[in-house]
């Protein structure tokens, strides 16, 4: 089994917090998700290293850990630093974000192609990254035109 990973959308870092206390941790697809969630499931999609290549490809820069900009925000930083197993919420950058939101359609296949290529999705095909990025994309344009940020749970 591999990690999961739900991106979603909120308004900040306390309407998180609230959402996983409201979902024991989540997660934020199924029966116990609530209903204003607007969810997209992408197993195996990462922040920092998968769709950080994705923002890498779009802005047609090189790679780089820190591109997305993620970072925790729950549980706060003691219960990480305690040995929490999980789930973990992180924030991504706004500019992850406004990236995202700016992809004209047109261009979505072939930077889709060129993202099923990294070395971390060689297991999928790469036709099935177009649907992902089509879902990314949309929460990320969602998120801007509200004026929310986009955030990742994860869980092992």
């Amino acid at each position: 089994m591999g990690v999961l990973y739900d991106y979603f959308r909120a308004a900040d870092d306390e309407t998180v917090a609230a959402s996983m206390a409201a979902t024991n941790g989540g997660p934020l697809v199924g029966a116990a998700a609530p209903p204003e969630a607007d969810v997209v499931e992408a197993k195996g999609v990462d922040p920092s290293v998968v769709l950080g290549q994705a923002v890498s490809l779009a802005l047609d820069v090189p790679w780089d850990v820190n591109l997305v900009d993620d970072r925790l925000v729950w549980p706060d930083a003691g219960a990480a630093a305690a040995g929490h197993d999980g789930p973990w919420v992180v924030r991504l950058g706004d500019r992850a974000r406004d990236v995202l939101a700016a992809l004209a359609e047109d261009r979505l296949p072939a930077l889709a192609d060129r993202w099923s290529r990294i070395e971390e999705l060689s297991w999928g095909e790469p036709a099935g990254m177009l649907p992902v990025l089509r879902r990314l994309v949309g929460l990320a344009r969602r998120a801007q035109a509200s004026g929310q940020h986009l955030y990742c749970w994860m869980s092992l």
